[in-house]
């Protein structure tokens, strides 16, 4: 008996296209992210209500009071977290990307919260909404690129939701002067 051949992991947006045509917007998925969630006490992982703070290639994302989301490179090991209380919760979701100066125009189509810079900027971090699919929102950088952190089962959904509504914007505005093309 000969044993069957190991096949490659692959994401659970591995057979979807992310492809916008869109000027100044990217979509993308950061698959099999090492996420851990992690339960505190006051004065541990003590990370700002809303934001994330970065230790080297690891995140810590505050979800609430006594609740924090390591994140980190696939495969990546959690010593950062001692001998806290923890969930390996890396399987039950994946990443998406939406990045470029259109990127929070076409989030606010969809999600409830202000992401007007000045209230959501870079390192800041919270559970919404993005269309009807539940995500743990993060903006990393200026640019703006956001993380959008869904359950794996809703990621198809989260990706074909992204798409249309930037179709949807074609020959429409989209932040920065930037048009969409048809």
């Amino acid at each position: 008996m000969t044993a069957e051949p190991a096949t490659a992991r692959r994401g659970p947006l591995a057979d979807h296209p992310l492809e916008l045509t869109v000027p100044g917007l990217s979509l993308g998925e950061l698959p099999f992210l090492t996420m851990v969630n992690v339960r505190v006490r006051p004065g541990e992982l003590d990370v700002p209500a809303g934001s994330a703070r970065t230790v080297g290639e690891w995140a810590v994302l505050w979800l609430g009071p006594d609740e924090r989301l390591v994140v980190g490179p696939a495969a990546g090991s959690t010593d950062l977290v001692g001998g806290l209380p923890t969930v390996d919760v890396s399987a039950s979701r994946t990443t998406l990307t939406v990045a470029g100066v259109a990127a929070r125009e076409l989030l606010a189509t969809g999600c409830p919260l202000d992401l007007h810079p000045r209230v959501f900027g870079p390192g800041s971090v919270a559970q919404s909404t993005v269309g009807r699919a539940q995500v743990i929102l993060w903006q990393t950088t200026d640019l703006p690129v956001y993380r959008l952190l869904v359950r794996a089962s809703f990621a198809g959904y989260l990706a074909d939701w992204l798409t249309d509504a930037a179709v949807e914007h074609t020959g429409r505005s989209l932040g920065a002067g930037v048009t969409a093309e048809g």
